[in-house]
């Protein structure tokens, strides 16, 4: 019989009802579909990182013989080791693509991770063994013949294999910000397929036990000298963009979900309060026929459990199906994996617990107060609540103030659990437009400074390392341009170790350094500048010291801060070459840069990149906030829809009696409409004015995890309060006009009939 109730109870108020669903539906939705979706390539990479036996660092130095490889092993009884010799090579085609070769010893560890063909086989001199993604851009395919010119050498073999290699998830030249597969790639081969006997290693892959940092530091105490660089797994150029991308997952999947969470557990305290409100009577009946109270709890609890447990299971199904989907095409063009699927953890089952959990406190909480009283008072209607004079009903100012703003004001003093509703509701609405908009004013924000006011070359030529100076000279000349030098650098300071970029500049307006707030600084010949991010990162400023070096190379140079610049995209030194002198290191130049526009290569130059090429790669590059903004933006409108409508339905239920009354008192529909759509827009107001500082704390913490390369200083633009004030308030509007016809077709005799 209590469950034929409940089933009317719901079909009744189905509108409150589906609300809590949905809502319940959407928080574990996104939850479970953006955790599904960073925890599935966690796993992934886990998997593949494991099966391949991916290195957890990377010993570079020309001195590989056996007692270095004996003073490596003496540093951890577990330490395995593999020796590489890797180098840059150009294929044979037209655009003259960088193809890295690996010339391996034994491929134990990152080992090469085959697609098709023939497993690699280390006894194999006339095989290679290639860059799937490369193959694919080319056209090649097994049985076709390459050849690549590396330091005079021309090496020609035959493909035996196409895959993955675990070092290069994400590839992309250093002039590129993403990965362009028809003009890059990677191959691996035996060592004895170098023309030389003697392989003349340069890269020892190493396995340990002990911490990164504990092994580098024994490293440097037993061979300092003897390598140039060490690089620890998490610093690799691959793992690290890779783990950045995860980090930016993770932070949607903490924070979104939240706000639906919350608002569906409010939404349900307010629809059970008012159903049991109404159905005191009912209550008091069903005591009086020998229910016991444990009973007719259960009953009113199993409502609000019934549909969150539903909701929150539809959403565990469908979220790891659906949002991934969403994800990985864009991230299938920038990252290579062998698996892309989604994964779960138990989480996803705590989740939907605690929300069950919440649902039955909630429903309880609005059960309890009429649950213990005598059935004979139950029985009787509920005391209307006393409406009391407050501070700014006793103001002269108050009688002066229209019938619309009193009348709204009272009946928001007798309902605030619905009002508070309504508010947090508007506010989670408002948070979300402006963290989304946010996120797109910052995006384009970034792209302007860094290649509008940071960058205003038309093109840049990339040298080649065997490059002669009179051909430096002659493009220079050609070109009109400016020589730069661009190197990855490591940088140091007490126990915190980072990796950045170098920039030598001559004088050149073609790239003008800027402070945080955009505006051009000068470095002089004789000064240093650390990027903003990185002196932050470090803990150093204008005046500290800090030690840092070229990788590749094993001096060390300890140098002072002169100025701070700040750049969004490269974290990093920008200095002269007359300071670079002076600190004993070597001025070699990596590029020109020009105005003009170039769109050939010139010889003993790798390649010619323009602006818009950067540009576009940018584009591609945050295809994955634009599908964070664009979700941010769908689901903050949903949850202002269905607050507001479920609300909405909520208080002109409630007031359905003064409504009626105020009918027949004369009150025209239309004024009728004013007086709800007045008390909309006070809530929406209210609801935006604070959320617009948690749109900006969620702002915030989007942009800190957006990774150690990126600075971003989060802005609230006018175009974004004004586009998120919009959006707010037009649907806020538009729920009020759904309400129109019940107002017209209300029936006034029923509604004022008094409790029979």
């Amino acid at each position: 019989m209590l469950g034929k109730k409940m089933i009317r109870d719901i079909l009744k108020h189905k509108a409150q009802f589906i609300s809590i669903f949905l809502m319940a539906f959407l928080g574990v939705f996104v939850f479970t579909g953006i955790s599904g979706e960073y925890i599935g390539l966690e796993v992934n990479v886990a998997d593949y990182y494991e099966e391949t036996n991916l290195a957890d660092g990377w010993i570079y130095s020309p001195f590989l013989n056996d007692l270095f490889l004996e003073q490596v092993n003496l540093l951890g009884p577990t330490t395995q080791m593999e020796r590489q010799l890797v180098v840059d090579s150009v294929g044979n085609f037209e655009n003259d693509p960088e193809i890295t070769l690996h010339f391996v010893e034994n491929n134990t560890i990152s080992k090469f991770y085959l697609l098709e063909g023939k497993p690699l086989d280390i006894n194999d001199s006339e095989g290679v063994w290639l860059d799937k993604n490369f193959a694919d851009a080319k056209g090649l395919k097994i049985g076709d013949n390459i050849s690549f010119e590396s330091e005079g050498y021309v090496i020609e073999k035959e493909i035996k294999g196409l895959g993955y290699s675990p070092e290069y998830v994400f590839h992309a030249s250093p002039y590129s910000l993403m990965p362009d597969y028809d003009k890059i790639g990677f191959a691996y081969m035996s060592y004895k397929a170098f023309p030389e006997e003697t392989v003349p290693y340069n890269v020892l892959n190493v396995k340990f036990e002990d911490s990164p940092d504990t092994f580098a530091k024994l490293l440097d105490y037993r061979l300092n000298g003897y390598y140039s660089t060490f690089v620890q797994q998490a610093d690799h150029p691959s793992v690290y963009q890779f783990s950045e991308e995860i980090a930016r997952h993770k932070m949607m999947a903490d924070i979104f979900p939240l706000v639906f969470i919350i608002v569906s557990m409010l939404m349900l305290l307010t629809t059970m309060t008012r159903i049991i409100t109404h159905q005191r009577m009912q209550i008091g009946i069903l005591k009086a026929n020998g229910f016991k109270n444990s009973t007719i709890i259960l009953h009113y609890i199993s409502y609000g459990f019934f549909l969150v447990l539903s909701g929150s299971i539809l959403g565990l199904i469908l979220g790891p199906i659906l949002i991934p989907q969403i994800f990985y095409p864009s991230m299938i063009r920038s990252y290579s994996l062998p698996v892309w699927s989604s994964a779960g953890n138990m989480t996803f089952i705590y989740l939907v617990g605690l929300m069950v959990i919440f649902s039955l406190a909630v429903s309880y909480y609005a059960v309890s107060s009429i649950s213990n009283e005598r059935p004979s008072d139950a029985i009787r209607p509920k005391a209307p609540k006393v409406s009391t004079s407050g501070f700014v009903e006793r103001l002269n100012i108050w009688k002066r103030l229209s019938f619309n703003f009193r009348w709204n004001y009272r009946d928001i003093k007798r309902n605030r659990m619905r009002s508070i509703m309504t508010v947090i509701g508007v506010m989670g609405c408002s948070a979300l437009l402006i963290g989304s908009f946010g996120l797109y004013d910052g995006m384009n924000d970034t792209k302007e400074w860094e290649y509008g006011q940071i960058n205003h070359y038309d093109s840049k030529l990339i040298i080649d390392d065997n490059t002669s100076v009179s051909q430096i000279d002659e493009a220079l000349s050609d070109v009109n341009g400016a020589k730069i030098m661009e190197e990855n650098i490591e940088l140091e300071t007490g126990e915190t170790n980072k990796l950045g970029d170098l920039l030598v500049l001559n004088s050149t307006d073609l790239i003008t350094p800027t402070d945080k707030e955009k505006n051009k600084i000068e470095i002089g010949n004789d000064e240093l500048s650390i990027s903003q991010k990185m002196a932050d990162m470090l803990n150093v400023g204008i005046g500290d010291t800090f030690e840092w070096h070229i990788m590749g190379s094993d001096k060390w140079v300890k140098t002072k801060i002169d100025k701070i610049h700040a750049d969004p995209i490269k974290q990093g030194l920008i200095m002269s070459p007359h300071k670079l002198d002076e600190l004993g290191l070597n001025y070699t130049a990596t590029g020109i840069i020009t105005s003009q526009h170039v769109n050939k290569t010139y010889d003993g130059f790798k390649t010619t990149s323009t602006l818009d090429d950067i540009e576009k790669s940018w584009d591609e590059l945050t295809q994955t906030v634009w599908l964070y903004i664009y979700i941010l933006s769908f689901f903050a409108c949903i949850l202002a829809v269905i607050v507001l409508y479920n609300l909405g339905l909520l208080s002109f239920t409630e007031i359905e009696r003064e409504i009626a009354t105020l009918k027949v008192l004369g009150f025209k529909s239309n004024a009728l409409r004013r007086l709800l759509l007045t008390q909309n827009l006070i809530f929406t107001t209210i609801g935006f004015i604070l959320g617009v500082p948690l749109g900006m704390y969620v702002l915030n913490l989007m942009w800190s995890s957006s990774g150690t390369s990126f600075y971003v200083i989060p802005s609230l633009t006018i175009t974004n309060l004004l586009l998120s004030a919009a959006i707010t308030f037009s649907l806020s509007i538009i729920v009020n006009l759904m309400f129109s016809n019940k107002i017209k077709n209300l029936d006034m005799v029923e509604s004022l009939k008094a409790t029979e």
